[in-house]
């Protein structure tokens, strides 16, 4: 049998308000979200073998353990009795750099989730899915489907059919930002903005009015990428710049794919060593 080829694409955080730090220390967020044309690289098949087969590769598969998305999410499904007697060979070709705040583990596991039920592998209904979902982890659920997005506070997430169109210079320093070091130093919460589905959240003026209520802390324990957001917001013809999830990427949106690509030339001379890329919202 011959791997079929997956996409797994990068999301990203135009806005997120943290509402409330919860007894099991967890958080409850908002969050407006897209996708971007960039993407991790999988490759699934199923194989005659008595245990799965999973590998990564690329620029930024390095330290990736045992206990990564993709084989919970499969150890999940076997202990559901979701995939019986049915083994895999995965190879995901890591494009999207870890700890990022693009969510490119959290991406993959849903990917494979998406494959499995659209193949009829798993025959589960979609809130099913979203409960595996959010037992893998608790951004797996945005990558179901690949639509703007936002996430309420009750953990509910509302799709949109409308696009965005805004070119992307994603950009991110050497080194990565811990989701749980973050979170755990928020002391501040945010009043609830998003109550249901509604277009004019991602209106570009309310977008450029929007905020990551992470940006601070980070800004605060990591000065290079509080630098890094200032720099890109003050290059010609960047609509906003803001940090997706707890970085430390941080996002520039612009209107055309010109002014995207010249704001990467000057980046690139500016910033030698860091690594970045040009996209598209989906």
């Amino acid at each position: 049998m011959s791997f079929k080829k997956l996409k797994s694409w990068a999301k990203v955080n135009l806005s997120l308000n943290v509402i409330k730090r919860l007894p099991s220390n967890h958080h409850k967020i908002e969050s407006l979200i897209t996708f971007v044309q960039f993407s991790d690289e999988i490759k699934i098949k199923s194989i005659d073998e008595t245990k799965h087969k999973i590998s990564f590769s690329g620029k930024f598969s390095k330290g990736i353990g045992t206990k990564n998305t993709v084989i919970k999410l499969l150890n999940l499904l076997e202990k559901k009795k979701l995939i019986k007697n049915k083994k895999f060979e995965i190879k995901v070709t890591k494009n999207i750099p870890q700890k990022s705040g693009m969510g490119g583990g959290s991406m993959n596991a849903a990917c494979i989730l998406k494959y499995l039920i659209k193949k009829k592998i798993v025959n589960i209904s979609a809130k099913k899915a979203n409960e595996i979902a959010y037992e893998v982890g608790a951004d797996v659920v945005l990558g179901l489907e690949k639509k703007n997005s936002i996430l309420l506070k009750n953990g509910k997430t509302v799709r949109l059919n409308n696009k965005l169109n805004f070119y992307v210079l994603i950009v991110m320093p050497k080194f990565g930002c811990s989701t749980k070091n973050i979170f755990s130093r928020v002391m501040k919460f945010s009043k609830p903005m998003y109550f249901k589905g509604n277009k004019t959240f991602f209106k570009i003026n309310t977008l450029v009015q929007s905020k990551n209520d992470l940006e601070n802390i980070v800004f605060k324990k990591y000065s290079k990428i509080k630098s890094l957001k200032h720099f890109l917001s003050s290059l010609p013809n960047a609509v906003f710049a803001r940090m997706t999830g707890s970085g430390s990427a941080v996002v520039a949106y612009f209107k055309s794919k010109k002014t995207a690509n010249n704001a990467a030339k000057i980046f690139k001379s500016n910033y030698k060593s860091y690594w970045y890329v040009v996209s598209k919202t989906i």
